[in-house]
């Protein structure tokens, strides 16, 4: 039973290491994804059997120590790293770096999931939406005009250019507002891109393209619906948006490659353990011969 106990130990290793290396390898895969939060992968031993429980001492007992021998090792958890990643300026309005703490919330309009993300590559529909590659809609203050300020909670979304006129140019400053500039000089703050930020970001759910589900279990600071009051960059403890400039992977190459060397000679003891084990077990099945 040792032996076989020897066995399922390394099993259990090479099975623990090799998602180790798994997430390592999706690590470096997206060092070049805009917005990208790196992982790690953390383990903890598993069951261990009990050969003699602890004695505590007496006038006429001597005190013993338990006796355990461990069964293994599993994957403890995967926990996201979400430091702040280098911000690239691309000359792009439309691209949103965030830094800072803080989140874009995007809405899919076929459904109405919500979804946040850091991947700022956003860009106007031809209705005038301000949306992800994937047609998803960043959320914030919309329905402004000159001298009236944005208010209604929605899509963000160009306004409609004052009588006369036509839009000219937009901008938007560090604390998300979006202002619109027109033909006869004049301008408007119309929109107001606003950030979520989180109590656990390590609840948040990696659902691909960059972007994280999952927002409840997160604990959204100031609740799941987006308000001015505790949603502004810059106000709150929420990062500052950086117009023109896309957030780089968070990924650290140096770490990483020092985390596979390690993973990989750990999955090469456990299979060492595995063969020598095998070894062993042909020595006594051979004590017959």
């Amino acid at each position: 039973m040792s032996l076989l106990g020897t066995l399922n130990t390394g099993v259990s290793a090479l099975r623990s290491f090799s998602k180790g290396l798994e997430v390592v390898g999706n690590n470096i895969a997206n060092v070049n994804t805009s917005g990208f939060k790196s992982s790690r992968a953390t383990f903890s031993d598993s069951f261990s059997n009990t050969v003699r429980s602890a004695v505590p001492s007496a006038s006429s007992v001597v005190a013993l120590s338990s006796t355990q021998v461990g069964t293994g090792v599993k994957l403890n958890a995967v926990a996201g790293k979400f430091t702040q990643g280098a911000l690239n300026a691309t000359g792009v309005i439309t691209d949103l770096g965030v830094s800072g703490s803080g989140f874009f919330r995007v809405v899919n309009p076929t459904d109405d999931a919500q979804y946040v993300t850091r991947a700022g590559a956003f860009r106007l529909d031809y209705e005038g939406n301000l949306v992800t590659g994937q047609g998803y809609r960043v959320q914030g203050l919309t329905g402004g005009s000159a001298g009236s300020p944005p208010t209604t909670v929605g899509d963000i979304k160009l306004g409609t250019p004052p009588a006369g006129t036509a839009l000219q140019s937009l901008s938007i400053d560090r604390s998300g507002n979006l202002i619109e500039f027109y033909s006869n000089g004049s301008s408007a703050i119309t929109n107001r891109v606003l950030l979520q930020n989180f109590n656990d970001p390590n609840e948040l759910k990696k659902v691909g393209d960059s972007l994280f589900a999952g927002l409840e279990a997160a604990g959204p600071v100031g609740g799941v619906n987006l308000a001015a009051a505790n949603n502004g960059p810059g106000e709150n403890g929420l990062g500052a948006i950086e117009a023109g400039t896309l957030e780089l992977s968070n990924v650290d190459l140096t770490e990483e490659f020092a985390d596979m060397i390690t993973m990989q000679r750990s999955f090469q003891a456990s299979s060492r353990l595995v063969t020598v084990s095998d070894s062993v077990l042909e020595d006594i099945v051979n004590l017959k011969r």
